[in-house]
């Protein structure tokens, strides 16, 4: 078989297969009768798989043992899975953000609703607010939100498109953009000039952004941008690159929003 694979590969393979097969890791969890925290270890390669769980994972993701552990593994499955276009149209389903930029526009209305007129609240927080939104959201229920990509840049995550997003609303009369200043920093600020379509929302989502709004809206620019840094998806990604929503299902505590602990008692 030669050279031994190590647990990072191991969890590389689970974690390809498992997106090409369309699983979710909570399905994929509970057909192999483990945790879904155990299965993030096991992706991340931080957690040995047990030869029994190899097994079941073999039965359920359908693949041989042996050509797993064969150094051609994924370029062999590759190959194979170009013939089943449909399992591709469901990895790319699972994993590629696709921006509805109807809902973003409502879902910035809404929070500046709620927050244009705190003083902190300039670019800098709206970002980050738009962020924990969309990543919290997806978090919760491995669903998009608005489907923004957000990049990795210095001061944090900032969502791509947002410019052309904000230019059509300013000429639409839906936004105002003024130029202030704050603690004697420039600042842009957007005012709302009509409200967000809540039927574009359903209570699910109005729920998680106001629990973002609760909880960060009054930080500082510097706050709040700090607070993302430490954030596991914008920290693990290389700089200037898009962060994967996936990556939200790493985070710990504080910035995890699921309790996973109860789901395994369930």
């Amino acid at each position: 078989m030669g050279k031994e694979l190590s647990k990072k590969q191991i969890g590389e393979r689970i974690a390809n297969l498992r997106l090409s097969k369309g699983f979710s890791q909570e399905d994929l969890a509970k057909s192999i009768a483990i945790s879904r925290p155990s299965l993030t270890q096991m992706e991340l390669g931080n957690r040995v798989v047990s030869l029994s769980e190899m097994q079941k994972l073999s039965i359920v993701l359908g693949f041989s043992l042996d050509e797993f552990m064969t150094k051609d593994f994924l370029a062999n499955q590759s190959l194979k899975a170009s013939s089943e276009s449909h399992d591709e149209v469901i990895a790319e389903r699972i994993s590629v953000p696709t921006l509805n930029i109807n809902k973003f526009k409502n879902v910035l209305l809404y929070i500046l609703e709620h927050c244009a007129g705190k003083p902190n609240v300039g670019e800098t927080v709206l970002y980050k607010l738009l962020y924990f939104s969309d990543f919290n959201y997806y978090e919760l229920y491995e669903e998009h939100l608005t489907g923004a990509k957000y990049k990795k840049l210095p001061y944090g995550p900032v969502p791509q498109k947002l410019d052309a997003i904000i230019n059509q609303m300013i000429d639409a009369n839906q936004l105002q953009r003024i130029k202030t200043e704050f603690k004697g920093y420039p600042q842009k600020r957007y005012l709302p000039l009509e409200k967000a379509d809540l039927t574009m929302l359903k209570a699910s989502e109005k729920d998680v952004i106001d629990k973002v709004i609760e909880q960060m809206s009054d930080w500082s620019a510097t706050a709040i941008s700090d607070y993302s840094h430490k954030d596991l998806p914008w920290e693990v990604t290389e700089e200037g690159k898009d962060i994967s929503y996936n990556l939200a299902f790493y985070r710990e505590l504080p910035y995890s929003v699921r309790v996973y602990d109860e789901e395994e008692n369930n």
